[in-house]
């Protein structure tokens, strides 16, 4: 299993609102914006922008990071040799597998193992 990119995660009332300042520090567009029912989601640089109401996005800021992993299923095993607590997951999402995992030091991180389409969407060079 390889950590193939980390993500920090901001969180935001409005997308359009976030997007332009972070468009501008990265130098690129968003490679991916989504609707996840009352959320909506954007990654641009190493940044995943959640926006929705406080309601909407309460329960996803308690996480850090969001890792992409090469393998969800030995990502899985190595946060469990090492005390992690699965706390949501594994499931399948629009962008691929993951899950949520509570370090044994309390820190939240989401791993994903991308779809191949999502994959090649992201990374294309």
């Amino acid at each position: 299993m390889t950590i193939l990119k980390t993500y920090a995660r901001l969180y935001s009332d409005s997308l359009d609102k976030a997007l332009p300042l972070l468009a501008a520090l990265t130098g690129a567009d968003p490679d991916l914006r989504i609707s996840l029912g009352e959320v909506e989601m954007a990654a641009i640089g190493d940044f995943l922008v959640f926006a929705g109401s406080p309601q909407a996005i309460a329960t996803l800021q308690t996480v850090t990071t969001c890792a992409v992993v090469s393998d969800l299923d030995d990502a899985r095993a190595v946060l469990a040799a090492h005390g992690a607590q699965i706390i949501a997951g594994p499931a399948d999402g629009p962008t691929g597998r993951y899950l949520y995992a509570r370090h044994a030091d309390g820190v939240q991180v989401e791993y994903i193992q991308l779809t191949p389409e999502m994959s090649a969407r992201l990374w294309a060079e």
